[in-house]
């Protein structure tokens, strides 16, 4: 599914297209809870993804669709060594544990949506760059 959101003063005029996944839930409205609709940081990366992205610009790469939960998740959040350079650590271990409380802070989770983007369905909207969403189906 393609959305495009609105940027600038005005508010109206479509400044990216971002791809999500078709199973995504909707954006909540701003300071309501994440639902991990994923939106924000498909937009742009937080500072923190940022820094894991190396990119100011584009879908963060630490972002992470889970099949199970129907949603989208920080991979900082998740499996944060993976991130890092260091993917043969265990989720569950020490380093993981202090990453994720860092990257929990970091990204304020738990406070709620700060994403002022308004999406909108764009049905005939083509990527402007690969997202870690439902990629454009291939031409034959």
């Amino acid at each position: 599914m393609a959305r495009s959101h609105s940027g600038g003063p005005s508010g109206n005029v479509p400044r990216d297209v971002i791809w999500i996944h078709a199973e995504a839930p909707s954006k909540p409205a701003l300071g309501a809870p994440c639902n991990g609709c994923g939106v924000c940081c498909l937009a742009e990366p937080c500072p923190l993804g940022m820094v894991v992205s190396l990119k100011r610009h584009g879908a963060c790469r630490a972002l992470v669709w889970s099949d199970e939960h129907r949603q989208y998740r920080c991979g900082m959040l998740v499996h944060p060594t993976r991130y890092v350079g260091l993917r043969t650590l265990r989720p569950d271990g020490l380093l993981n544990r202090l990453i994720r409380r860092y990257a929990r802070r970091m990204i304020a989770a738990g406070i709620g949506c700060d994403a002022d983007i308004e999406p909108q369905t764009g049905e005939r909207a083509a990527p402007s760059s690969p997202s870690p969403a439902a990629p454009p189906p291939e031409k034959r």
